[in-house]
This record gives structure tokens, sequence and C-alpha cells, in this order.
């Protein structure tokens, strides 16, 4: 018999906190198994040779640096817990004040490439879907070459031609809206990629179904059958890939906002991993994974509403 709704959200609920907890746990085991040491790293070779034993003895005490793995590790998810990770070992300042300041940027960022990548991506699983012939096989090859390219390289073909040869739009962020051109189509090709060939999988399925020889035999054109009953079935399952587009995003925010010196989490990121900032990173991995567990948990919850036959198949217990 299949757990009531309650029961159901209660267990996604713990499935959440695990995977919050583990990513957690195995972002501060790989950084304290790094070789580099933090406060070495903060204090260049000059400044070491400088400092007294007895300041770098204090930076390690102030950072828990000198205590057992045991003693960091519950004290670092003791803050976790209390939304306080701490200070950065870079700056000094609060880590949820800086990534309080960086989120509206990538906020913007991700917002723009999300828009661009659900038209882009449904527009050529649409038209694979209307076209035939050599123009399908075309439009259906276009996600993998998307998929297959690394960001870093589209942004930099996108700097090299549209920026510094043609000079349309910036190469830097200069606070603009012309500035977030490049950075945004940077992001949305590995997207719109993946939307695309989701999308075009779902619709060719829906294409199969029994209910569409039905509907064609009404006389209804092809197109009005894409718009007004194939394209609204195949649409729901594209929600089951919401985690893995946010992942895209948050994963690709890193390599975007460095390669366009965008201030952001991503950039943030790339700072703390080089500087073993344990305090910086831990709350990017935390605030990463309450995104894409967020986003999880929401499509689980309305997956059913959206689509009856989810409800009705746990409801009853059929798979």
């Amino acid at each position: 018999m299949p757990p009531p709704p309650l029961a159901r959200a209660g267990l996604r609920l713990a499935h959440s906190a695990v995977v919050l907890w583990a990513a957690f746990t195995l972002s501060f085991l790989i950084l304290y198994v790094l070789p580099s040491d933090p406060v070495s790293i903060m204090l260049n070779q000059a400044e070491q040779s400088m400092a007294a034993a007895a300041q770098v003895a204090a930076l390690r005490a102030e950072y828990h640096l000198d205590q057992p793995l045991v003693v960091q590790y519950g004290l670092a998810l003791w803050r976790a817990l209390h939304l306080d990770f701490g200070r950065s070992i870079q700056s000094g300042q609060p880590v949820a004040a800086l990534l309080a300041q960086a989120m509206p940027a990538t906020a913007a960022l991700a917002g723009a490439a999300l828009s661009l990548a659900l038209l882009t991506g449904t527009a050529i699983a649409l038209l694979a879907s209307l076209a035939g012939g050599p123009a399908r096989r075309l439009l259906h090859a276009l996600p993998a070459v998307g998929i297959s390219m690394p960001t870093f390289w589209v942004g930099l073909v996108l700097l090299e031609w549209l920026s510094f040869r043609l000079t349309l739009f910036p190469a830097m962020d200069d606070g603009g809206a012309r500035a977030l051109v490049l950075p945004a189509v940077t992001l949305a090709v590995p997207t719109a990629a993946v939307i695309a060939q989701v999308l075009g999988r779902s619709l060719a399925g829906v294409w199969r179904q029994p209910f569409i020889e039905a509907i064609r035999a009404k006389g209804l054109t092809r197109l009005r059958m894409l718009f007004v009953h194939v394209l609204p079935n195949a649409a729901v399952p594209l929600l089951t890939m919401a985690g893995v587009i946010a992942g895209h995003l948050l994963a690709g925010a890193v390599v975007t906002e460095t390669v366009f010196s965008r201030e952001g989490i991503g950039r943030l990121a790339q700072g703390a991993v080089a500087a073993k900032d344990i305090p910086m990173v831990q709350g990017v991995v935390v605030l990463a994974a309450v995104v894409f567990v967020g986003v999880n948990l929401m499509v689980d919850l309305l997956y059913p509403l959206l689509d009856p036959r989810i409800g009705l198949a746990r409801r009853t217990g059929r798979p």
C-alpha cells in the first residue's frame, strides 16, 4: 500500500536533509585532505616569513585549524545548522554576507540564461518534430553538439568574435544590460541542448501514443496537433529535468563568471577553492545543494498535480 501524501512529503524532506548533509560532509573532507594550508595561502611567502609564529598560531586558532578533524567538522556542522558559515579566510568577512552580496548577479545571469535556453531548446525540439528528411536529422544532431561544447570554449569564442573583433558587446562586466548578453548565451548553450534533447524525445514518444491517431482522424493539421495536444503532454516530463538544469546553471556559472570577470557565486567558488577557503567553499556548496534539493522537492510535489496519472499511480500503488 503506498504511503499517504503527508508521509511521502515527510520522506522527501528527510531525503533532502540527507542530501544536504552529504554535500556538506563531502566538501569538508575533500578540502581537509588537500595538501595546501589556508593560512599559508592567506599569507604569501614574504608575509609568512615576517609573521611571528604566534600570529600564525592565532590565525589557525581563529579558524579552528589547530583542532582535530572531528572537532573541526562538528563546529562547522553546528554553525551550518544555524546558517552561520563563519568568516571567509580570504577577506575576513562573514560568508553569509558575501553570498547574499553575490547572489543577485548570479540570479540575473541564471535567469537570463534559463529564459534563452527555454526559448532556444523548445524551438529546436518543435522544429525537429515538424521537419522531415535532412532538416530533421540536422535538428536532432544540434543538441548533441551543444552538450559536447565546453562552456569555457564557447565563452572564449564569443569573446574573441563578438567582443574583441566586432566590438558588439563589452568583454567585461560594466554593470549594463549589454554586458549580460555574452555570459547568458554562453551559459544557455549547454542548457538549451539538454532541454532540446529531452523535449525532442518526449515529443517523439507522444506522437506514437494511440490517442494521437484518434485526434488525427478528426482532420486536425499537424501544427495544431503539436501545439494543442502533443506539446502539453510532452512538456510535463521535462519537469523531471529541473534539478539537472539547475545543476547545469550553477556549474556553468563558475566557468562563465570567471571567463567574463563577473562578480557572483561562481567566481566566489572559484576563488575559494583556489585559496582553500573552507568556510566560503562550504557556504557555496550548501547554497548549491539547497537550490538543487529545493527544485527537485518542488517538482516532486507539483508533478502529480500537473500529471494526474502520476497522482493516481501513487494513490493506487501501481507503477
